[in-house]
């Protein structure tokens, strides 16, 4: 009986904000699959720290990704690669409208979205046939909640990118992935009682029964990198939380 070879065997893989949360996750991943990864992240110690845990097969680099030359020459020091997965993000910018700080606003605005567009258009050249594009949406886009709405629009302007680009880059595919409520050092600002109240009360809710972990949204990244015919989707990942 043959064996099938994993789809991510000996491909390498750049992940933009790949030194924590579900970047991190995609990188383990990765690698698990035989894949080697190239991760990069704006912070010495948690790249260095990320490195460490991921071991062989994985290298890092330091980007500012505000800096869109500093993207350009990014790439051409990497070279070819075959998927890119952009999911970089600071901690959320969630007000009411009248309280919305609009510097932090922008800065978010610039780096979840700004700076992916730009990533995309230096990376493209470099994609190998067959390769794919994996951005960071989330359902915020779809069912936004008070107070959300930076996130909400940020998430529907990436969502929209996907499917212009799509039909642009044709062949080359580029999908999203659109989590729920995850366990990772987004809620890092809210205080520990405060964070397990928002994880159960959400929990309780849920189809699921539960709030979704790293591990579970990093499974749909390497899903969209494997599935030659997944094209100009957001996939979301959410335990169910728009049904109910």
């Amino acid at each position: 009986m043959s064996t099938q070879i994993p789809a991510l065997r000996d491909k390498h893989i750049v992940i933009l904000g790949g030194s924590s949360g579900i970047g991190l996750e995609v990188a383990r991943q990765s690698l698990a699959e035989g894949a080697s990864v190239t991760i990069a992240s704006s912070n010495p110690s948690r790249l260095e720290r990320a490195l460490t845990r991921l071991g062989e097969g994985a290298c890092g680099r330091l980007l500012d990704l505000t800096d869109h030359q500093a993207i350009a020459a990014f790439f051409t020091e990497v070279g070819t690669i075959d998927h890119l997965v952009y999911s970089a993000g600071d901690r959320l910018q969630l007000s009411p409208l009248a309280e919305l700080d609009s510097v932090n606003s922008r800065h978010a605005f610039e780096l979840r979205y700004w700076s992916a567009l730009v990533a995309i258009r230096h990376a493209v050249r470099w994609i190998r046939p067959n390769g794919s594009i994996v951005l960071s949406s989330g359902i915020a886009g779809i069912r936004p909640s008070s107070g959300w709405s930076l996130a909400a629009s940020v998430c529907g302007a990436i969502d929209s990118l996907v499917r212009a680009l799509a039909v642009e880059l044709a062949p080359l595919r580029i999908n999203a992935v659109a989590p729920g409520l995850v366990r990772t050092e987004l809620w890092r600002d809210m205080g520990e009682s405060e964070r397990q109240t928002l994880y159960q009360s959400v929990a309780t809710r849920l189809p699921v029964g539960r709030i979704g972990e790293v591990e579970d949204v990093a499974a749909a990244y390497l899903f969209l990198m494997r599935s030659g015919f997944a094209n100009g989707q957001s996939l979301v990942v959410d335990g169910g939380d728009v049904l109910v």
